[in-house]
């Protein structure tokens, strides 16, 4: 069954800039009353008020002028929803370690206050229940200068309406038993089912200032007087209504928490614990047939900051040695600030991977072993461990191969690919050709038939002075970086077109390339373009 938790902070605006406040401010005088204000035109409002200034007779509405003149001594700043915004955010995401799905209330919430939604299904029992967890959650809220108040029910429409319309400073938290919602939602207002306050307006005038009043209603008599919006809110509040609410982040498909029993600031200990989460996340895995490509870790710290760490592999996989070696080289980076009170890990994407893929290399025998097939298996399990150690280090976006590509021109004809393609089969018939090649070249005992390839191709083919014959010969001598080099050994010309159908190869001069090798036996790779010459390769 599902449980939602609305969490309704009222004054968060107000208390996230006194808890901003330097300490002269907060010592020099407590009780001074606190607003904040906005610009209506050539009026300044106030948009919320603290306890002391409520205290005073200010009120949200009024203009500073009236507000002052009740209490000389209010002190006032300008509203920053901005600022606001980007603190709710952050408590989002620290909110979190509850629940790996949290989003914010889509209703319009009084100027000043905020409001989150959290999922609690399957969550509570890792804290005791969920009234140890809203416990804990209201006086973790505290302690960084927060008041909230929550509501626990099994739709978020009801969770709102007790977290606003039922809950106090004495209770804060108000938990609605499974399948209760409707004999707790029946004496609160109707204007704690989120409806625009023109209809809960036009409601009480009707006469229906209680939800128990709707009840007795059908909508086919309530629609045409207030609309379809409030049989739509008062369904959803009731649970007859599925009411679908996105999280402000993707829900991973897998995770894991570890919560401390004392706030832990060592590496050692963040280390170990690291490494239980992954055995749990890998047995998981392993139990649902499937393999992770992004892990995340996400550190809770005591003061409310988060610390996160992403690990991405280039196949799935779920070796919990090989992922600890990855999180090892980023765990020496993160801060435990003043201590961390809870580890999350989660398998943020997620591949099938069978136990065949998972025992081809390990579990194979002698004779097996000696196959050209498991050869290739362990290499490419090897190959995939070298690419998550080197992506996790420089980036995965830094480590590539090159792929044949279809041109005429050596500085076109390969191109960066994923270092592992998802296309295995290709990738080992273009290495099982390229290894052919490459043998049937070191048995012919010089140039081969087919015109090899230098092993280092400048980025930029490099101008020559260079001396032939005749215009068709090979050079008998070049000059390059000011080197002379007198040619020993040559073969050639190898015409290569240009793509003409490209606009940037439009009417260009092909190209007459040379093998040669000077006296110190050194090999080079030379083309003539008109009568112009160019070093292109070296070759080993």
């Amino acid at each position: 069954m599902r449980r939602v938790i609305s969490l309704w902070l009222p004054s968060f605006a107000i208390q996230r800039r006194q808890r901003l406040a330097t300490a002269p401010e907060r010592n020099s005088e407590p009780t001074q009353p606190f607003v904040l204000t906005l610009r209506d035109g050539p009026r300044i409002l106030l948009a919320a008020v603290d306890s002391a200034a409520a205290q005073t007779g200010a009120a949200p509405g009024q203009t500073l002028a009236e507000a002052r003149a009740l209490c000389p001594i209010l002190r006032s700043e300008a509203l920053d929803p901005e600022a606001d915004r980007a603190a709710l955010d952050k408590l989002t995401d620290w909110c979190s370690r509850y629940s790996p799905w949290v989003a914010l209330t889509s209703a319009s919430e009084p100027c000043g206050a905020a409001g989150l939604w959290l999922d609690i299904t399957g969550c509570a029992h890792l804290f005791d229940g969920e009234e140890t967890l809203s416990a804990e959650l209201v006086a973790r809220l505290a302690r960084f200068g927060l008041t909230g108040r929550i509501g626990l029910a099994d739709t978020a429409g009801a969770a709102w309406a007790v977290a606003r319309y039922a809950t106090e400073a004495a209770r804060p938290v108000r938990r609605i038993a499974p399948g209760e919602q409707t004999q707790v939602l029946v004496s609160l207002p109707v204007a704690a089912l989120r409806l625009p306050a023109a209809e809960a307006e036009l409601l009480r005038r009707l006469g229906l200032s209680r939800i128990g009043d709707l009840l007795d209603l059908p909508p086919a008599a309530l629609e045409p007087r207030v609309g379809p919006e409030v049989a739509r809110r008062l369904r959803q509040a009731l649970g007859t209504l599925d009411e679908p609410i996105s999280p402000k982040t993707p829900v991973p498909p897998q995770i894991e928490r570890l919560n401390f029993g004392e706030p832990v600031g060592t590496a050692e200990d963040v280390a170990r614990a690291v490494e239980t989460l992954l055995g749990r996340l890998c047995a998981k895995l392993e139990k649902d047939q499937s393999g992770g490509r992004r892990f995340g870790l996400t550190a809770y710290r005591v003061d409310g900051s988060l610390a996160r760490l992403t690990v991405g592999t280039a196949r799935p996989l779920r070796d919990t040695a090989h992922l600890k070696r990855l999180f090892a080289g980023k765990l020496e980076a993160l801060d435990p600030g003043y201590g961390v009170e809870a580890l999350v890990l989660a398998a943020e994407t997620l591949e099938p991977l069978t136990a065949l893929q998972m025992t081809l290399d390990a579990s194979r025998t002698q004779s097996d072993a000696k196959s050209p097939a498991s050869t290739r298996a362990a290499a490419r399990h090897d190959l995939g461990r070298l690419v998550d150690r080197l992506g996790g280090r420089f980036g995965f976006e830094r480590v590539h191969r090159l792929a044949p590509r279809e041109s005429h021109l050596p500085e076109r004809c390969v191109a960066p690919s994923p270092a592992l393609p998802h296309r295995p089969n290709l990738r080992n018939r273009l290495s099982d050709s390229s290894a052919q090649r490459s043998s049937e070249s070191r048995r012919s005992g010089g140039w081969p038939e087919r015109p090899p390839r230098p092993t280092r191709l400048l980025t930029r083919p490099e101008p020559i002075e260079a001396i032939a014959a005749w215009p068709d010969a090979p050079p008998a001598q070049f000059r390059w970086r000011r080197l002379l080099h007198r040619v020993a050994r040559a073969e050639g010309p190898e015409r290569l077109s240009r793509e003409w159908w490209l606009p940037q190869d439009a009417g260009a001069a092909e190209r007459d390339y040379f093998r040669v090798e000077d006296e110190d036996g050194r090999r080079y790779w030379l083309y003539r373009e008109d009568s112009r010459w160019f070093l292109h390769g070296l070759f080993a």
